[in-house]
């Protein structure tokens, strides 16, 4: 029988495979880069990342997509690992991650140390690549973010948690996984002009707050046919490039299904995006948050959850 990895594979394959003829940007002949996939979730865990017989679901795409553009992945969900002696062993650090990794939480794995915390990002303000996938905005909330209150639906301006700072924005909510239109607003950046105006994608969007006011969007999240309180904004940044200090940061708010991760467009994004990061090519950076979504800083409104209705009472046992 074959393994959970080899069946896996063979399914992926046939995805993967279609990325050098979308994106035109592998990177074979390229020096080789060292990136840390990490993955703690000390928040909520998604099935992407979860270990199933040893391995993530999203590893063996990782592997080959690092194959194909000469990147070395290391995947570890290990928050001791963020020494200043470790960090200076990677080129990049691909957060898909959850919660305060500086707490043990959900998953138990060690946590990160605040010291490591505030070495991580000296790093990438020295120069280390940073990607993030979906759940990395939903890391490191601001203060009185923890909980999915109203707080959550005001922005925090300076008052933001120096990682969000970094990433350029912070998760809010998100509502019913939905089709929803990503729209290209620069389709210089390699990989954007396969995709035309834009594309529909069913995924977990996520509702994000606090945007960097120097990010450079490459893709806008349409907002007028979706559904959910969460959405009731206008559109807003969904896929970004930016510096922090000498850093490079790509984050997109894709990447909850397993179905997007094999998906030739997210493929494509994805790729493009970390081989910008990791400084292989150059890309316009001049901020146009303020004239591709002028209006991202106004929230949804907070609309509490409705109450849970009591579990019905049970009929006592049988007196035997």
């Amino acid at each position: 029988m074959l393994t959970y990895c080899k069946r896996f594979l063979i399914g992926i394959s046939a995805s993967v495979l279609v990325l050098s003829s979308l994106t035109g940007q592998a990177q074979t002949n390229s020096p080789k880069k060292k990136i840390l996939f990490f993955s703690k979730s000390s928040g909520f865990e998604h099935s992407v990342i979860h270990l199933t017989n040893g391995v993530t679901y999203v590893e063996p795409i990782l592997k080959q997509l690092g194959e194909q553009n000469n990147i070395e992945f290391t995947f570890s969900k290990d928050g001791s690992l963020f020494t200043p002696e470790n960090i200076g062993k990677y080129d990049g650090f691909f957060f898909y991650t959850t919660g305060d990794l500086t707490t043990a939480g959900t998953d138990k794995n060690p946590a990160m140390s605040v010291e490591g915390k505030a070495a991580f990002l000296k790093a990438i303000e020295n120069g280390k690549a940073f990607i993030g996938t979906h759940s990395a905005s939903d890391t490191f909330h601001s203060p009185g973010n923890a909980e999915h209150g109203a707080p959550r639906f005001v922005n925090d301006g300076e008052g933001a948690d120096p990682y969000i700072k970094m990433i350029g924005a912070e998760f809010i909510k998100h509502g019913a996984q939905q089709p929803s239109m990503m729209k290209v607003v620069d389709p210089n950046f390699p990989g954007m002009s396969s995709l035309g105006d834009g594309f529909k994608m069913k995924e977990e969007w996520y509702s994000l707050k606090d945007f960097a006011p120097d990010m450079h969007v490459l893709l806008v999240q349409e907002t007028g046919d979706m559904k959910g309180n969460e959405y009731a904004r206008p559109p807003y940044p969904a896929t970004w490039i930016r510096n922090y200090g000498k850093g490079r940061v790509f984050y997109t708010n894709m990447g909850h299904r397993e179905d997007v991760w094999t998906n030739p467009i997210f493929v494509n994004v994805l790729t493009n995006g970390m081989n910008w990061a990791l400084g292989r090519f150059e890309a316009d950076l001049k901020p146009n948050i303020s004239s591709v979504t002028p209006l991202a800083s106004q929230l949804p409104a907070f609309v509490p959850d409705p109450p849970k209705k009591p579990a019905p009472a049970k009929d006592p046992a049988p007196v035997k």
